[in-house]
């Protein structure tokens, strides 16, 4: 009897077993099976996708540590051609203005290897340009509206060829520069491009779920994988804001530049290069506007300050005057007369006026040609080149942008390679002692001159920037350069500085711009242009008794340097030195 019950118990037991079997493998088919579809469509159609979250650049202080160019956030609109119907960009179109080259570039790239690429429709947009189309976003598959930085340059300042430019990343720099992105933004030109290293910021990402169209369903929440976005390194620089602006005004309709330094740093306080662009618009333009900003007869892009060579005139007889006096071929009191130039050889060389009898003083002072004819022949071309190398004349000053000319400096080799061995002779040469001839130099050259005459025979090699602040320290890093000295006796040297102080204070070439403020100390020169009038140039220090400031200007085309050269270095000092008349 017990043997049956348990038998009884067992068939029971065992038609349970077998049917929640039957039923767990038919619910096992269904799914393999018969729901594989709906289980799959589910499956592909739900994404992660990275979302890139933008970092923003350094932003540029000056050495006041007031913003002279920032940034500001913009929205920009990209398709996927793979998933965007070509038809919806009548729709768009109702809402934003799409670039022609980008609505073409769509219709191309849906069936090449690039169609899951993003195509920038329309970039640098305000909230109130995209607010319609960003409601619509989820409606059109494939369209995508994100936010960037760019710089914002309405600070007072342009600044042009100091801050440099942008352009979009190039598939080159992208092969060497791994830590970016297609798209990302690369410094050009001037401070963005030299300092691009510490400008750049590192990108944040944030996942996202996304649907099969790469439309956003919603972001995955305390993701251990998000990684925050780090701006880059902010600027201290070297520029006097208040002071580049007057250098800016005062250049206004004018072709040249302005150098203004601190001789006893190198800092760069103020820098103009004119004409200049404006970098609020540049990074808009198109190929046919960016070829006709390039070719431009005036050469806007072009940095006058460091890359334009000019025979430098008389504004260099401080240097030729050094050298003879320190190397003991004159004296203070040494004197020539002037009766309106010297004759050698065959030829006649001029001088402006005729001076009567000159010292070195008043040689400085009243810019005497005669007396540096003199003075050349008397000390020779090789003492004349020792000096001029030495004050760093025929090589690039190394400032902290890439654009710079070394000028020209003719050595023997030179001369033998355009007029021949044994070709030449002093009487080809003696232009040389009034800043003509084949001598050739940059503004920036030319400030590096004045500042180590200035500050006692050394300085600093120029430089736009003071210190970089770490974006995830904070801390302020001061930046280093390099030393510069030349070997000259100091009682000399002062006797020099008394000759450019009496250009201004005395009875010399640039009286016009004395000032009971501040004496101004300077040489004026106006250089010799074959294509045109010539170019005014004005070098000077202040004050003449402890400098502050070296500037220096340049206008080309002009005239006199007393005239149109020397009123713009005099507004810029007042303005440095905050001096109100």
């Amino acid at each position: 009897m017990n043997n049956q019950s348990n038998f009884q118990q067992s068939r029971i037991l065992f038609w349970i077993i077998s049917i929640t079997i039957t039923i767990f493998s038919f619910q096992l088919i269904r799914l393999q099976l018969i729901d594989y579809e709906i289980y799959n469509k589910k499956s592909i159609n739900n994404s992660i996708k990275i979302i890139p979250i933008p970092a923003s650049r350094g932003v540029f202080f000056d050495r006041n540590f007031k913003v002279v160019v920032g940034n500001k956030p913009v929205y920009q609109v990209t398709v996927i051609p793979a998933f965007f119907d070509t038809t919806n960009f009548q729709k768009i179109e109702k809402m934003i203005e799409i670039d022609s080259l980008a609505r073409l570039s769509v219709g191309k790239a849906k069936f090449t290897y690039s169609r899951y690429k993003p195509i920038i429709l329309s970039k640098e947009l305000e909230f109130e340009e995209v607010n319609k189309l960003i409601e619509y976003q989820n409606e059109i598959p494939g369209l995508n509206v994100s936010i960037k930085f760019i710089r914002d340059y309405g600070y007072g300042v342009n600044g042009s060829h100091i801050f440099g430019y942008l352009n979009e990343i190039s598939s080159t720099q992208l092969k060497i520069n791994p830590n970016y992105e297609a798209g990302d933004e690369y410094g050009a030109s001037g401070i963005e491009k030299s300092y691009e290293k510490y400008l750049h910021g590192e990108e944040g990402k944030k996942f996202a779920v996304v649907d099969s169209k790469q439309r956003f369903i919603k972001f995955l929440t305390e993701n251990e994988f998000d990684v925050a976005a780090i701006k880059g390194n902010d600027l201290v620089l070297t520029i006097d804001k208040q002071s580049q602006i007057a250098a800016e005004k005062m250049m206004e309709g004018k072709k040249g530049s302005v150098v203004a330094l601190d001789p006893k740093t190198g800092e760069i306080i103020a820098l103009v290069s004119s004409p200049s662009f404006d970098l609020k618009t540049i990074s808009t333009l198109n190929k046919k506007e960016w070829r006709e900003i390039v070719n431009h007869p005036e050469k806007p892009l072009f940095n006058r300050a460091t890359m334009s060579i000019y025979p430098p005139g008389s504004s260099i007889k401080p240097i030729e005057a050094l050298a003879a006096y320190n190397e003991g071929f004159i004296t203070k009191d040494t004197r020539f007369h002037c009766s309106g130039g010297i004759t050698y050889g065959n030829h006649f060389f001029g001088c402006d006026h005729i001076h009567g009898s000159m010292d070195l003083l008043s040689s400085i002072e009243k810019s005497c040609n005669t007396y540096y004819y003199e003075v050349f022949l008397k000390m020779g071309y090789p003492t004349w080149l020792k000096y001029f190398k030495m004050f760093g004349f025929g090589r690039k000053t190394n400032i902290d942008i890439l654009e710079e000319s070394r000028g020209i400096l003719p050595d023997s080799n030179y001369f033998n390679r355009y007029l021949g061995k044994g070709k030449w002779n002093t009487g080809m040469l003696l232009s040389l002692s009034i800043g003509q001839g084949e001598l050739a130099v940059t503004p920036i050259q030319m400030a590096q001159y004045v500042a180590l005459i200035a500050n006692n025979g050394k300085t600093i090699q120029p430089h736009f920037v003071k210190g970089i602040i770490d974006s995830k320290s904070n801390k302020y890093n001061e930046l280093r350069f390099p030393e510069i000295k030349i070997d000259v006796d100091q009682q000399k040297l002062n006797v020099i500085k008394k000759g450019m102080e009496l250009v201004v204070n005395g009875a010399g070439t640039a009286t016009n711009i004395h000032s009971d403020l501040v004496k101004i100390a300077g040489k004026t020169g106006t250089a010799q242009n074959p294509h045109g009038k010539n170019h005014a140039i004005f070098v000077s220090f202040a004050p003449s008794e402890n400098p502050e400031i070296v500037v220096v200007v340049v206008v080309e085309n002009a005239g006199y340097g007393s005239t149109h050269a020397a009123p713009i270095a005099k507004k810029v000092i007042d303005t440095f030195l905050r001096l109100k008349e």
